[in-house]
């Protein structure tokens, strides 16, 4: 047992249960929530430029997994050791650094792929998002701002939310299924991230409505980037025993995926790309994926 990322002898079945179950039951109800008061596109709005689903997205759907790590505590009488909630900042800046430029370089490299398949998409003058924001000022300027943003203070502000589901996630279903291995739990907790986000994916979100089989395929092609960026969201925690340093990556990914829409022409095949959540985009992350669980001795019970 690694004594910064505890895990169970045994796969404790009922723990997960109920941990799966509430995580589940209140981000999906948190779905059907905005669903049935105009979705993603057309939600209530309560003030100028909020609308509820801006409002119910990051808190109750996002924190879902977090109550759920609570309530399986709560309810199994399995107390509150092991909440991995100390940041360790200073013995880890190895590990907080990663978290923090790892994601920018892998969705770059990914956007660079989808766009050497489709040349014709990448718009160097960034038209379209000059468009966008009205003509006003420089693209390139404007673009460098959302850049220099998106590395700097975005993943911390970021990390606020994205605790939400990496103290669910990565903090209490990753160790849960320590006993089955490294590459099953690590890939088994990928999958099911990427399933709780299926009723969100189904109201238009990241892929929108219009791609070839809706929304079934966009629900498939969601969880090689779940099992991906989780890969490595995994092995920040287990490397530094703290939810936090996942959070900054969770939250510098969400910083940064959306770059490449920045150069993008005419209109994307988004089950291929250019963000990272398309499957020519997420290849990158796929291989750093591979190159993590080829080496499993990062892993509690691995053999080094």
């Amino acid at each position: 047992m690694s004594p910064r990322f505890p895990t169970p002898e045994t796969l404790e079945r009922r723990r997960i249960a109920v941990f799966l179950a509430v995580a589940f039951g209140v981000s999906w109800a948190t779905a059907l929530a905005i669903y049935l008061t105009g979705g993603l596109g057309d939600s209530l709005e309560l003030a100028p430029g909020i609308t509820l689903a801006t409002v119910l997205l990051p808190t109750a759907y996002m924190f879902g997994p977090a109550i759920g790590n609570v309530a399986a505590r709560l309810t199994t009488g399995e107390g509150w050791a092991n909440l991995m909630l100390r940041p360790n900042p200073r013995s880890a800046l190895r590990a907080y650094a990663a978290a923090w430029f790892v994601p920018a370089g892998l969705v770059v490299l990914g956007a660079a792929l989808y766009f050497v398949v489709f040349p014709g998409q990448f718009d160097p003058t960034m038209a379209a998002f000059h468009e966008q924001v009205g003509g006003a000022g420089d693209p390139w300027v404007l673009a460098i701002v959302q850049v220099v943003l998106a590395m700097t203070i975005a993943p911390l502000l970021n990390a606020l939310v994205a605790f939400g589901e990496e103290f669910g996630w990565r903090a209490y279903l990753l160790p849960k299924l320590a006993p089955l291995g490294a590459t099953r739990a690590v890939v088994l907790s990928g999958v099911v991230w990427g399933a709780w986000h299926w009723p969100i994916l189904a109201m238009g979100y990241n892929y929108g409505f219009g791609y070839p089989g809706f929304p079934w395929t966009g629900m498939l092609a969601f969880l090689p980037f779940t099992v991906g960026t989780g890969t490595f969201l995994a092995w920040l925690t287990v490397r530094e025993g703290s939810v936090w340093v996942a959070s900054v990556g969770h939250g510098a990914i969400n910083a940064i995926a959306a770059i490449s829409l920045l150069f993008l022409a005419g209109q994307p095949n988004s089950l291929l790309g250019p963000t990272p959540v398309g499957l020519l985009a997420v290849l990158p992350w796929l291989v750093l994926a591979a190159w993590l669980l080829r080496d499993r001795s990062w892993f509690p019970g691995e053999a080094a």
